[in-house]
């Protein structure tokens, strides 16, 4: 087990963070929920930025407060803050990260940066969004860590950087060992990523599935009053009154296929199952 967290509570004034989830090595695991459902507040918990009320947070087999400097290196990260000084150049960046990282891959770094055209001199603040988007990406992955924490990596960006930020997640997780938690509204990234989803609302985990589980065996049927009334009910997880009737929120997609052949049927997807749970209620 890369990453295990157990009943992890923060307490604000408004809001209550209560989470558990965990990460397989080998394995992407995302996280999704709308603004403001928790998953910020999770990763800085993780990473020990905020301070829990409660629970246990393991990491690599070891509890996060006992973690030492040197354990810290284990992690790579990605959060919507800049992490270096904006008036820093990747010259200085690397300077900085050969004194703070005893793996850091400069050669490694300066070749990605190569690659995709960051350049050395400029100040970081002067680069453009996808330019910080993957200067923050290789630095995390610049150092060998085991586990990495990305915080919407690819929000904000064009189709084409995302597309070689993905590459380089897939890169990273080619070696033995890994693992990423990713958060992201950007569902067709999920889907193509990650081996499995969590999805949290208002500080709480209330579903957890296989990604391609949620492709395959989940689907949002669209039913009239009157064919609500007769459906089997059984199987709906999640339902939502709309104007022409009910949207319903069912893993078992093969059983309405064979029983009810006339019902409309749109099958599983990220973005459709965040909607259903978020706005709908339970069934």
């Amino acid at each position: 087990m890369i990453l295990k967290l157990e009943n992890v509570q923060k307490q604000y004034k408004d809001f209550k963070l209560n989470c558990s989830l965990q990460v397989e090595e080998g394995c992407i695991t995302g996280i999704i929920g709308a603004n403001g459902a928790g998953k910020s507040t999770t990763f800085k918990a993780i990473l020990g930025l905020v301070k829990t009320d409660g629970g246990t947070i393991e990491i690599l087999g070891k509890d996060q407060k006992n973690f030492s400097v040197h354990d810290k290196e284990e992690i790579g990260v990605v959060l919507a803050e800049n992490t270096f000084n904006g008036a820093l150049a990747i010259k200085d960046v690397v300077e900085v990260m050969k004194a703070m990282y005893h793996k850091f891959d400069k050669d490694y770094f300066l070749k990605k940066c190569e690659i995709y055209g960051l350049p050395i001199e400029k100040q970081i603040k002067d680069f453009s969004t996808g330019m910080k988007a993957k200067f923050k990406l290789l630095i995390a992955m610049s150092y060998d860590a085991k586990l990495l924490i990305l915080d919407e990596p690819t929000v904000g960006i064009d189709s084409v950087t995302r597309s070689e930020l993905l590459d380089e997640m897939r890169e990273f997780m080619s070696k033995e060992g890994k693992a990423i938690l990713i958060s992201s509204h950007i569902s067709s990234d999920l889907e193509g990523l990650c081996d499995d989803i969590y999805f949290i609302q208002n500080g709480t985990i209330l579903l957890h599935e296989d990604t391609d589980v949620i492709l395959s065996d989940y689907a949002t049927l669209k039913v009239s009053d009157e064919q609500y009334e007769k459906i089997d009910k059984n199987h709906i997880i999640y339902q939502k009154k709309v104007s022409f009737g009910y949207e319903l929120l069912t893993k078992e997609k093969q059983f309405y296929l064979d029983n009810y052949p006339k019902i409309v049927m749109e099958k599983g997807s990220i973005d459709d199952l965040m909607l259903m749970i978020a706005k709908g209620e339970k069934a």
